[in-house]
């Protein structure tokens, strides 16, 4: 039952960071198709789009840390690994997919948001500014889910 418990945390762990790294490749893959438009009709602006292409790259970088903190829990890089109740795997895994989840959904909609921000850049240069405002608001849900899981995991008792 020890390697239950032990498999479920794994499979959490392994959940949160895939889920934040598929929503991260798409959110930045969607921002990048749109600058590549933009940049393709004036190449002057790629320095400003940068910053729209790697905001949905956050939530990945926020996953790999979550996961990280699961390794560090379960004294992972140890000898012996430590032993994992089935009730302690099953804690870690709820609490790691449903977070994986909220990184990859806001990482999808921070690419759609900011790639509606460099439409914004394209016809209004002198708008910049503002305009990274935009996806930034959906970088707020993926902050609170760094924080709920640093809180929740903390909460585990190994």
């Amino acid at each position: 039952m020890e390697m239950l418990g032990f498999t479920l945390a794994i499979l959490g762990m392994a959940s949160v960071i895939a889920l934040g790294g598929i929503g991260s490749s798409i959110g930045v893959g969607l921002a990048g198709q749109m600058a590549a438009g933009v940049i393709t009709e004036e190449p002057q602006k790629f320095g400003k789009l940068i910053p729209f292409i790697g905001l949905p790259g956050t939530q990945g970088f926020y996953s790999l840390l979550i996961g990280f903190l699961v390794m560090m829990r379960l004294q992972f890089f140890t000898e012996p690994i430590t032993t994992v109740s089935t009730g302690v795997g099953l804690q870690i895994f709820f609490i790691c997919l449903p977070i994986g989840l909220v990184e990859m959904v806001s990482a999808i909609y921070q690419g759609k948001a900011a790639a509606a921000a460099i439409g914004i850049v394209a016809k209004k240069e002198e708008e910049t500014g503002k305009a990274i405002i935009v996806p930034a608001f959906v970088e707020i849900y993926g902050v609170l889910g760094l924080v709920s899981a640093f809180i929740l995991l903390g909460g585990v008792k190994v």
